[in-house]
């Protein structure tokens, strides 16, 4: 029997490589867009013969039943979201219409249409916020410090209720911070590769950035969609941390980024106060032991490979004069 999968979110960056892996899985692969994101579909452009795509959006539940009525897949995988942390602050309610209620809308129209789907949530390490702990795990209280990060747990909790009160298979994967060379300019670290190959270039001079001092868990996200799949391949829902357990300061990522094109990055980086957060997330740093444990999964590529191969490719695509996010191989280990 052929799997059948239906991801919502498909034109991010996740979404991408999640539709690669389930493709070279055997899976039959829907991708459920909303009308105005068909347009940015860039870095799924070299996987659309082999995907079928569904109209469907997080705010209207009908359309949701219906994906679900013409998919019928075995598994869905909710990526989509209001996902930039920035955003959430001038447009909180919007982020949690999506972020939040959208994935109530899709667990009642799993319910409705087809209670034996197998449901992944895509839940964020930026529900610890300012974490009483650390590292953190499952266990570790959720203390988000943005409307995105609020968003977050709700949906993750209410995919918690879901599976305890209806019996779903409905797992959620608190994933730390991944990226990759289709990572959205808006987010820091293809910010700041795309600004290094900018300077290689001669095409800028400076970068400004605000909290150099904040510590994440960066990984590659053509890992981290594999943890995805395994958590649905369990014999019962759970929920799962994915990260590196390894975390590096934004200082870390504009040095290694630098360094990697052979640029000094102090002769080039400005402070901006304008660009820091109203309410910082400090450090954050998983704990994926039971990821590995339970779902025997590691992380594959390392942090400095990652962040070079992101430079190396933003140099190449603006010397070729390439669109802004070009679908390209996975990361050498």
């Amino acid at each position: 029997m052929q799997m059948r999968a239906l991801i919502t979110g498909i034109t991010g960056q996740d979404g991408s490589y999640l539709a690669e892996f389930l493709l070279d899985k055997g899976y039959e692969v829907f991708g459920a867009v909303r009308r105005s994101s068909v347009d940015n579909a860039d870095r799924i452009s070299h996987l659309a013969d082999r995907l079928t795509f569904i109209q469907a959006d997080l705010l209207d539940q009908s359309s949701l039943m219906s994906a679900l009525r013409q998919a019928r897949p075995h598994e869905v995988y909710n990526l989509a979201a209001q996902s930039f942390v920035p955003t959430s602050w001038h447009q909180p309610v919007l982020t949690a219409e999506f972020t939040a209620l959208g994935v109530t809308r899709m667990l009642e129209a799993i319910r409705a249409i087809d209670p034996e789907v197998k449901f992944y949530q895509a839940s964020s390490s930026e529900m610890f916020g300012n974490p009483p702990e650390t590292p953190q795990r499952e266990s570790t209280p959720f203390r988000p410090r943005s409307p995105y990060g609020v968003a977050k747990v709700y949906g993750h909790h209410i995919t918690v209720n879901y599976r305890e009160s209806y019996k779903l298979f409905a797992c959620s994967g608190i994933l730390f911070n991944h990226e990759s060379p289709r990572r959205g300019v808006e987010f820091v670290t293809r910010k700041v590769t795309q600004a290094v190959a900018r300077i290689k270039l001669g095409l800028a001079r400076e970068l400004k950035l605000g909290n150099l001092e904040a510590k994440r868990d960066w990984g590659f996200a053509g890992d981290y969609v594999e943890a995805m799949w395994l958590m649905l391949q369990q014999p019962a829902p759970d929920d799962f941390v994915v990260g590196t357990g390894v975390a590096h300061s934004v200082g870390d990522l504009v040095r290694i980024a630098f360094e990697s094109a052979g640029l000094d990055w102090q002769r080039h980086v400005k402070i901006d106060g304008n660009l820091l957060r109203p309410a910082e997330v400090d450090h954050l740093l998983a704990d994926a032991a039971k990821a590995k444990r339970d779902l025997g999964w590691r992380p594959k590529i390392s942090f400095e490979q990652l962040i070079a191969t992101m430079v190396e490719h933003d140099i190449h695509r603006l010397k070729n004069g390439l669109p802004e996010y070009v679908a390209v191989a996975a990361v050498q280990a």
